[in-house]
């Protein structure tokens, strides 16, 4: 069942599915905060377990195309319930507000075409140091995204070389190149200083799994260490629960493996 609008949740990506999880704040701590980066305040989303006196370790969120909405929030609340320090920054905040658009053509070309990578990475920079200020356990940096965010998390691994593990989720692999986005995963599979979980669906009509294999064929060239699980049944966006898109069998396996992939390369939760 679709319903056309939730509170909470980007008007872009609507309709809105009646399947939302919503994840209960009782045994966490959740909010927002503001944290300096390239001259400006980078609004974020921060959730951890309540009672812990060891620093945690971390995992930055990377944003859908719709920005840091419900969803977003409550992957943050999710993986706090499972130890560790999330954070997710609001990555278009110098550009725009996504909540400002109304469907998704017009949101990438009004907004998202118009945020480079490079900015992109460096606030993600400043994200994990706010992490290590605040509780976080530099020593176990992690990152995950999901769709738009799924493309940022692979070129991220290769940006940082603290980062421990990344996980991206339907991740575009190819495509155009712009003056904002001069790289794509493709390109920097040679240059991974993380290990890579990617996790895509075999109905994706945005992302052929003629790209996927492309991708594969170059992680092993790089013998990079890296690994892609391709759900036959799923489509695009099959994690976003709030949407009709969601595949509940293939969302769960995903996040189970995304947590062992977390729980082998960035350290046991605390």
């Amino acid at each position: 069942m679709t319903i056309n609008k939730q509170p909470g949740f980007a008007p872009a990506a609507s309709p809105h599915a009646s399947t939302a999880v919503h994840t209960s704040d009782e045994s966490i701590s959740a909010g927002e905060t503001s944290i300096p980066s390239q001259g400006a305040m980078l609004p974020a989303y921060h959730a951890r377990p309540k009672h812990s006196d060891a620093p945690l370790p971390i995992i930055i969120v990377v944003q859908e195309i719709f920005g840091v909405h419900e969803h977003i929030r409550d992957i943050c609340r999710r993986l706090a319930l499972e130890g560790y320090l999330a954070i997710a920054p609001e990555l278009y905040f110098r550009q725009g507000d996504p909540n400002d658009y109304a469907d998704i053509p017009t949101l990438f070309a009004g907004l998202v075409s118009k945020v480079p990578d490079a900015q992109v990475l460096a606030d993600l920079d400043h994200v994990a140091s706010w992490a290590a200020r605040n509780g976080g356990d530099a020593s176990r940096l992690g990152i995950t995204g999901f769709c738009w965010g799924g493309r940022i998390t692979w070129l991220y691994a290769a940006h940082n070389p603290q980062l421990k593990a990344a996980v991206a989720w339907y991740g575009r692999l190819v495509g155009d190149k712009t003056l904002n986005n001069p790289k794509n995963p493709i390109d920097i599979a040679v240059d991974l200083s993380a290990p890579v979980l990617g996790l895509y669906g075999g109905e994706d009509t945005g992302i052929p799994l003629e790209s996927v294999e492309t991708m594969r064929h170059a992680l092993r060239a790089a013998n990079a260490k890296a690994d892609i699980v391709v759900y036959p049944e799923a489509g695009h966006a099959f994690n976003a629960d709030y949407r009709p898109s969601y595949h509940e069998e293939s969302a769960k396996d995903g996040w189970q493996r995304m947590l062992a992939w977390f729980a082998q390369y960035n350290g046991k939760k605390g």
